[in-house]
């Protein structure tokens, strides 16, 4: 028999100390008090008790983002007065990176920790608190143990003095509304919490109970709501076949002015602006945000890149897939509330042509590709600057576009057999359902080609690794439909920068768009635009009031407390204003394409 080496010895022990260790895991107890005492100052106070520990070291982490919203906010920030006890007494814990405290408990087997958050900013993906109600998103509220995200918790909430209500996707323990159960960390990191007041209704679609909850008022008709969410919902359950949940929350914050959602796996949280219900254009916006959001609960939170889940809450999360997962969910929003009748085609189309003019007036088309669009999302698409237009596009605007363009080629190749909705139920069904993980690039692409009937290297080429200009007349042309220019005649100059006035009547350079006259002949932004040819600039929509393109003019700025006259040629405005429209006399594939597509 041969000796064994000291390695081989010591990985055996760490073999067994990893295996104790995994065990200690799966049989601790935890469970989160949240209280309000000071909710009117937007505080939250928790206490957090972990039971059935047997190991020595215990890390005790906040995530630093939130799945769905692609930066990292450091959560760890609105974190004060952490402390820990044990057996009745405090217990070093020391904070030992950004979003990380460590707690010596050899020998103990049980912990409690009280932390505060405190939960100022209004947003969809942000914890907010007053006296009148909580908002807790859940990632930046609960601390979680490393190398625990598969435990299970419960939530005791105490609601903060006539708070009467609660609503979340996660379970209530023994039917109390203010106790709740997370099967895992995943789950309750995915799991908006509202407690206050809010008006409650809802409906069963799909075999699923819906609930919609308001929080902040607002000129809302409960009944036309129900009606036409409850189209919305079956719409977009009849492209998969199935709907995954018992029960969905939308949680809607109505405030002055309100806007964005976040998607989660059984709920939403969406922003609208409390007196927008009574006209068209908001009742329809609504219906659109209503539509994105739900569609997420199968386009990302099931079926979703590789790289997003399991998720690593320490770090950023990168995928080169966000063009599928954001962009087609913009698609569909369009498209589906197009189906359940409550656009007609003609708004629909002017919707769609709105798209294109984002992209189109975008010179950062030319920089940035759709798919570096999605891996940069961590640094640039929540993070924009002065020069992002010069430098970047939106995986929303674009990855909606290319949904368009993959739709109409897939209906036309296989004359109005398929399309996309083939597709995402494929995936669907492929890599959530059967194999249980996510996709990777390569086989989204196969899965489009299974259902085109041909390969698509050239097609990536183009327009998702490539900066080829989208051959809008082609993809449309498959439907029947062409683009026109509103402004192709027009010869008015530009200087192509975007201002604001301020209280004082001061015109201050916000962004100066590539190619364009400030941008070569040298206005920064944050210049003062003070005079043209010596008369005074007080008002800058009328600024170049009869100037034509070609003059040259002195525009005098003032740089930083400094007077300064910069000799300027103007060029011709670049701007374009597409409209949809039919071609003359289109041919019965067209109009087969076209009654497929538009659900005519």
């Amino acid at each position: 028999m041969k000796s064994i080496r000291p390695i081989v010895i010591l990985s055996i022990m760490l073999l067994f100390m990893n295996l104790s260790v995994s065990e200690a895991q799966t049989t601790a107890n935890i469970s989160y008090t949240v209280s309000f005492p000071e909710a009117q100052a937007h505080y939250a106070d928790i206490e957090m008790h972990i039971s059935g520990l047997k190991q020595n070291v215990l890390d005790l982490k906040m995530p630093v983002w939130t799945p769905g919203s692609y930066l990292v906010r450091e959560y760890a920030k609105n974190i004060e007065s952490f402390s820990a006890e044990a057996g009745g007494k405090p217990v070093a814990a020391p904070k030992i990176n950004k979003n990380t405290w460590r707690i010596a408990v050899k020998g103990k087997t049980a912990v409690t920790v009280k932390y505060r958050v405190y939960a100022n900013e209004i947003s969809v993906r942000t914890s907010y608190i007053d006296a009148s109600h909580g908002f807790l998103s859940s990632s930046g509220i609960f601390i979680y143990p490393a190398n625990m995200l598969h435990q299970p918790s419960t939530i005791h909430i105490k609601p903060y003095q006539n708070w009467a209500k609660v609503s979340t996707s996660l379970e209530m323990v023994n039917g109390d509304p203010f106790t709740l159960r997370a099967p895992n960390y995943d789950i309750l990191f995915d799991s908006p919490i509202e407690v206050g007041n809010q008006d409650v209704f809802g409906f069963d679609a799909s075999g699923v109970k819906y609930e919609i909850c308001m929080y902040g008022g607002g000129n809302y008709d409960k009944e036309r709501l129900k009606k036409d969410v409850h189209k919305i919902v079956e719409q977009e359950a009849a492209i998969y076949g199935e709907n995954p949940n018992k029960h969905y929350v939308f949680i809607v914050h109505n405030h002055l002015r309100g806007g964005g959602g976040l998607e989660h796996l059984s709920s939403t949280v969406l922003g609208a602006s409390r007196d927008a219900y009574g006209t068209d254009k908001g009742y329809q916006s609504f219906l659109g945000l209503v539509a994105h959001e739900h569609f997420h609960l199968w386009n990302v939170k099931r079926l979703r890149p590789i790289v997003l889940g399991p998720f690593d809450y320490d770090n950023e999360n990168y995928t080169t897939n966000l063009w599928i997962a954001e962009g087609f969910t913009e698609y569909y929003q369009e498209i589906i509330v197009r189906r359940t009748n409550l656009y007609s085609p003609e708004n629909y189309l002017d919707q769609l042509a709105g798209e294109f003019n984002i992209l189109e007036n975008l010179p950062g088309k030319n920089v940035q590709t759709v798919a570096e669009s999605s891996f940069d999302a961590w640094i640039k698409a929540y993070r924009p600057n002065e020069n992002s237009n010069n430098t970047t596009i939106s995986y929303y605007n674009k990855g909606a576009i290319i949904g368009m363009m993959l739709d109409l080629e897939i209906i036309n190749d296989s004359k109005g057999l398929h399309s996309l909705d083939d597709v995402m139920k494929y995936m669907y069904t492929e890599y959530y359902k059967t194999k249980k993980r996510g996709y990777t690039d390569a086989e989204f692409k196969q899965g489009f080609e299974k259902f085109a009937g041909k390969k698509l290297d050239d097609f990536y080429k183009n327009y998702i690794n490539g900066l080829t200009p989208v051959d809008y007349n082609k993809y449309l042309g498959y439907a029947g439909y062409k683009i026109t220019d509103e402004l192709a005649d027009n010869n008015d100059p530009a200087l192509g920068l975007t201002t604001v006035t301020t209280a004082n009547k001061k015109v201050i350079v916000t962004s100066v768009s590539r190619g364009t006259s400030a941008y070569i002949d040298g206005i920064n932004v944050n210049d003062e635009l003070a005079a043209i040819d010596d008369n005074l600039i007080t008002d800058a929509s009328s600024m170049l009031n009869g100037k034509k393109t070609g003059d040259k003019i002195n525009v005098g700025i003032i740089r930083d407390g400094l007077p300064l006259t910069l000799p300027v040629t103007l060029l011709k405005s670049t701007r374009v204003k597409y409209k949809i429209e039919p071609v003359d006399n289109a041919t019965p594939q067209q109009l087969l394409v076209r009654k497929k597509w538009l659900s005519l």
